[in-house]
């Protein structure tokens, strides 16, 4: 597959047509961004390693039957995907509490929620993505109470998957956002779960092995993904 005309640039991927219309190529960019994409710096092999991070994650969700949008990877920044028509709303789980979260309720960070807390945000960069709830979506036709349950009920399966595999590995599975859209009237994950989209702690050392560390101005940020995505499995080279 070759790359044709771009479909639409995100803060750190960039998505291509190609000369098939079912299929599209998505580029890693090596951009890492916060506040909205207001603050942007480039860090040298991060496209790389979110990438194979993804596909590797990807391949794992697969395998235990929940529908990607993943087709195979084609270079070290480039995979190609089914196209979809992508809802406009993010699914958030959070297992402990951090983030907004901690900012918007008042409580203490590292909190265990038990049960984890599932989220929605509608993806609006120029709205900094609004909470909302099941109401708005169906109200607003954003996604259907079919579509929004069928999404729950995956985001909490790959919740239940990822947890022991970061766990396995050292790692808390913090949370993440996750999100969807529809190939032939079934609702597919599609996007990326990567450092970008999730928060990671070392179980010793509680370190971020995330974007907090981009966020919070911690420093190493590369050492840090290549590190979480070596535990788990990654192959980076």
């Amino acid at each position: 597959m070759k790359k044709l005309a771009e479909v639409y640039r995100g803060k750190a991927k960039t998505v291509y047509a190609t000369e098939d219309p079912n299929f599209l190529i998505l580029t890693f960019r090596n951009d890492t961004s916060s506040l909205d994409g207001r603050r942007v710096q480039k860090f040298e092999r991060k496209g790389m390693i979110n990438n194979k991070f993804n596909y590797f994650i990807m391949n794992k969700l697969a395998d235990v039957g929940i529908p990607t949008q993943i087709v195979r990877l084609l270079s070290d920044h480039d995979v190609l995907v089914k196209k979809l028509a992508m809802i406009p709303v993010e699914c958030v789980l959070r297992n402990i509490a951090a983030g907004c979260m901690v900012r918007r309720l008042g409580i203490e960070e590292g909190l265990v929620l038990n049960p984890p807390i599932f989220d929605l945000f509608l993806k609006n960069d120029v709205m900094h993505d609004p909470i909302i709830n099941e109401s708005y979506c169906i109200t607003f036709g954003w996604a259907s109470a079919h579509h929004l349950s069928r999404m729950k009920q995956l985001t909490y399966k790959v919740n239940d998957i990822l947890s022991t595999i970061f766990d396995n590995a050292g790692f808390i599975l913090v949370d993440f956002k996750l999100e969807f859209g529809l190939c032939n009237g079934e609702i597919v994950l599609g996007d990326e779960f990567s450092p970008d989209v999730s928060r990671v702690w070392d179980k010793k050392t509680l370190d971020n092995m995330d974007k907090d560390r981009f966020r919070k101005n911690l420093g190493d940020v590369i050492k840090a993904y290549e590190s979480l995505a070596k535990r788990i499995g990654v192959k980076l080279d």
